[in-house]
């Protein structure tokens, strides 16, 4: 199992030595990336399935005992994130060798950054301590700016300036909230700081903890600190928009939801609320944001925003429920989003434009696409028997168990103007005649690898949703221990 607990880093970093040294070698390349894309989507299923039989693993490396050395540890919560996102990992890699992306590029650069962005996403999943969270935080911005400048376009490298101003920020927040942290308790580990603040944290603690806080709101492109997200989205292929969208913005949700229904339970109640109306604030400008656009990416990242602050108001509700229901609504939308923008990269190939006035005319060209197409969409919205509808069920059950009936209103109305969206792309890419009268849906071959990632994803989709129990259970069990201490 210590084994096993390190292997969904240690493959991502050596697939992607591997892939830097054969960076000319087209083929074999792209062969040792699939292979090491599904050694890991093994390894994290292996771990998985260990920790559920065995129960949680811990591993302490550098020499020194624990809480002083570096810490990974394998628990329910993070081996929940590690699968999801080997999922995604694969998800995107297979989609991109199709002939679906929206962009040919498949070989160079490209592979080793996104072996090694899923490292440190997995990284920042299984640490066991503070600072080597931030150290995951550093591989993951690193890589990041690769991919978003690969290709270097004026467009690419403004939105890659953007991303690092905004992300830089949050690191540096979290990097000085770490350093006050170390100075206050001498623990990194959190379950040191767990206990080192058992009693409850002293007053000289809530600054740094509202530091480390809104270092993770940046990560997640909360409301007011979002901007990176739509201004750099779009510019991105779609495989590797997948990436972005299904878990760089959670890994921030998780932060939180290890801080503050971990490390610090005993967190004051202004914090969450707070929170609670950051999250509004959050859902309503992406959706509005979503609204007012026309262009597939722009609108999609919009809605990511959007979701987000579902994510962050099941966590704003400080109970076991809401942790709950927030776990669910995350493994929702990153199945549920990356559907929707492999869809839409599909859509761009047959239309060639993302722009929906330049689009039309696919429902009676690719009927296919246009049920894979709305099912994401109704799962999004939060229609039944989706996924969506039951994560948006658990957090708006313990929104108004705790009698926060203007948030649960709040995000009602953020469902219906997300279907406002959903139905525009419909009627604007599927129903209504191509603007072009001479137009004809381009003959693409190599198709298969890209209906079968959104088939699968769409399956799951609507697994989730009837069948639900196993996921809240597994959620349930993911944060137990959170809150004990209240």
């Amino acid at each position: 199992m210590s084994t096993l607990l390190l292997s969904p880093i240690l493959i991502p970093l050596a697939t992607a030595l591997l892939t830097a040294m054969t960076m000319r070698q087209a083929r074999l390349q792209q062969l040792i990336s699939l292979i090491g894309i599904g050694a890991f989507f093994v390894s994290a299923t292996l771990l998985l399935l260990g920790v559920l039989e065995k129960g949680s693993v811990v591993v302490t490396l550098g020499g020194w005992p624990a809480p002083f050395g570096i810490e990974f540890v394998g628990d329910l919560l993070g081996v929940g994130m590690v699968a999801i996102t080997a999922l995604m990992g694969a998800c995107a890699l297979l989609f991109q060798y199709s002939s679906e992306t929206d962009s040919a590029e498949v070989s160079g650069a490209l592979a080793p950054l996104v072996h090694g962005l899923l490292a440190g996403v997995s990284g920042a999943f299984l640490t066991g301590d503070i600072f080597n969270l931030y150290v995951w935080f550093e591989l993951m911005l690193v890589t990041a700016l690769g991919l978003l400048a690969y290709r270097g376009s004026l467009s690419q490298l403004e939105a890659t300036f953007k991303y690092f101003v905004l992300n830089t920020m949050g690191t540096l927040l979290l990097l000085m909230g770490i350093a006050f942290l170390y100075s206050a308790t001498g623990h990194l580990s959190f379950r040191a700081l767990h206990l080192a603040t058992e009693g409850g944290a002293s007053v000289a603690l809530f600054p740094v903890i509202a530091m480390i806080a809104l270092a993770f709101l940046v990560k997640a492109a909360s409301f007011p600190v979002f901007a990176w997200l739509p201004a750099s989205y779009h510019t991105l292929p779609a495989p590797i928009l997948v990436l972005f969208a299904g878990l760089l913005t959670k890994v921030g949700i998780y932060g939180l939801m290890r801080l503050l229904g971990e490390v610090f339970p005993l967190t004051p109640d202004v914090f969450f609320v707070f929170l609670k109306w950051v999250a509004a604030a959050t859902m309503l400008v992406g959706v509005l944001g979503a609204a007012y656009h026309w262009h597939i990416k722009r609108i999609l990242a919009f809605h990511s925003i959007s979701q987000i602050g579902y994510m962050l108001l099941g966590i704003s509700l400080d109970s076991h429920a809401g942790y709950v229901a927030t776990l669910v609504y995350v493994l929702h939308h990153s199945v549920v989003k990356v559907n929707l923008f492999l869809v839409g990269a599909m859509v761009y190939r047959k239309c060639g434009s993302y722009d929906l006035r330049q689009c039309g005319g696919l429902y009676a060209r690719s009927p296919g696409l246009a049920l894979l197409f709305a099912l994401s969409a109704l799962s999004l919205v939060g229609v039944p028997p989706l996924s969506g509808f039951w994560a948006k069920v658990l957090v708006l059950n313990e929104a108004i168990g705790q009698e926060e009936y203007v948030l649960a209103v709040i995000a009602l109305f953020v469902g219906l103007l997300t279907l406002y969206s959903m139905t525009k792309i419909w009627f604007e890419a599927f129903w209504k005649r191509h603007p072009d009268e001479a137009w004809a849906a381009p003959a693409v071959g190599g198709l298969a690898p890209a209906y079968v990632v959104t088939l699968a994803l769409t399956l799951l989709t609507v697994g989730i949703g009837l069948m639900p129990e196993p996921f809240v259970h597994y959620a349930q069990m993911a944060t137990a221990h959170f809150l004990g201490a209240k």
